[in-house]
């Protein structure tokens, strides 16, 4: 079996969609630090992103306006939830971010595994 060197350059943006979760997931696990959890939560919820709207591209299609009649359409659902997750996901992280602010007030560390100290002592 031969690898078509086309194939890396037409899907490029899966790459980017596994190397961003991969970063995303391994900051998630691996930082013990508060913020930089947060960050890793949005550099996931961001390959997430770009994995759906990239699932959602149609080659040679249309807008969704119907004017003619005739041709192949996008579908806008898939961006439109994508648009409402971008909206939860920004919720989502200033919630994050204040809850770590008033964690830092209260125990003056951002360190996961410091404040696991303090809570089992």
């Amino acid at each position: 079996m031969t690898l078509d060197p086309s194939l890396l350059t037409t899907h490029y943006n899966y790459y980017a969609v596994i190397v961003l979760l991969g970063i995303g997931l391994y900051t998630l696990i691996e930082s013990s630090d508060l913020v930089k959890k947060v960050i890793g939560m949005n550099v996931f919820q961001t390959a997430i992103f770009l994995f759906f709207i990239t699932l959602a591209y149609r080659s040679g299609a249309n807008p969704p306006v119907v004017t003619d009649g005739g041709g192949p359409y996008v579908s806008p659902l898939p961006h439109v939830l994508i648009l409402t997750a971008i909206v939860v996901g920004v919720s989502l992280t200033a919630v994050a971010l204040a809850l770590v602010v008033r964690i830092y007030a209260e125990y003056g560390t951002f360190d996961e595994e410091t404040l696991r100290e303090l809570y089992h002592d």
